[in-house]
């Protein structure tokens, strides 16, 4: 199980001072796509330079044209880029074959898929290496998280790793470690804490732990 820290409203300078704190702690670095439509694909090409030895995600939500932009973020250095599970089975299969050939990896974002266990299945067998449930921010402010959405996922996946992602913080983290998904995706949950590296330090003990 890997911790990924999702950061989500940084410009460049704060988001590798703030990688520097907890750096020790995580496995992933995910350049939101806020960073990534403020700052471009630059932000995945100095985070990586910055941090050679983390693995950088860049979280384009991808519906369109997928090759090509998975191409670009592999230039920019990204290991792992996200496409929509809403998106075309075309582009999907466009996204995986141009991260195979990069040597890269592919994580479907189920955000607003309405039926989980269907869309989990097919895109399961298109070849992605991540499948994850994800309550963007909009859904968590009414509320909603996406506990019971991972067990969905993991009753069908088969290929895929499965990851989790929408308002993880250290109190809840306990009841997504029973899920046992492969990637636990935090922001606020670090980020907004004082002290952001003893808030990683913790999440990283108990997913080690599990």
């Amino acid at each position: 199980m890997e911790l990924q820290l999702a950061l989500d409203l940084v410009n460049i300078p704060e988001a590798i001072e703030l990688v520097k704190e907890v750096e020790e702690h995580i496995d992933v670095v995910e350049i939101g796509t806020p960073v990534v439509i403020n700052e471009g694909l630059t932000a995945v090409k100095q985070m990586k330079e910055a941090y050679p030895n983390l693995k950088v995600l860049a979280d384009l939500k991808i519906m369109d044209a997928a090759g090509y932009e998975v191409g670009q973020a592999a230039k920019a250095g990204a290991d792992i880029v996200t496409i929509l599970g809403a998106a075309e089975d075309a582009s999907i299969k466009g996204a995986v074959e141009e991260a195979k050939k990069q040597g890269k990896k592919i994580l479907v974002d189920m955000m607003a898929v309405k039926d989980l266990a269907a869309r989990a299945k097919e895109v399961d067998a298109l070849g992605v290496d991540y499948i994850c449930v994800h309550t963007g921010y909009d859904l968590q402010a009414e509320g909603k998280n996406s506990f019971e959405d991972l067990q969905t996922i993991k009753d069908v996946v088969k290929n895929a790793k499965t990851a989790i992602a929408g308002g993880i913080k250290l109190e809840t983290l306990p009841e997504v470690i029973k899920v046992q998904p492969d990637l636990v995706i935090v922001g606020g949950g670090i980020t907004g804490q004082e002290d952001k590296k003893a808030a990683a330090s913790a999440m990283q003990k108990l997913i080690k732990q599990a």
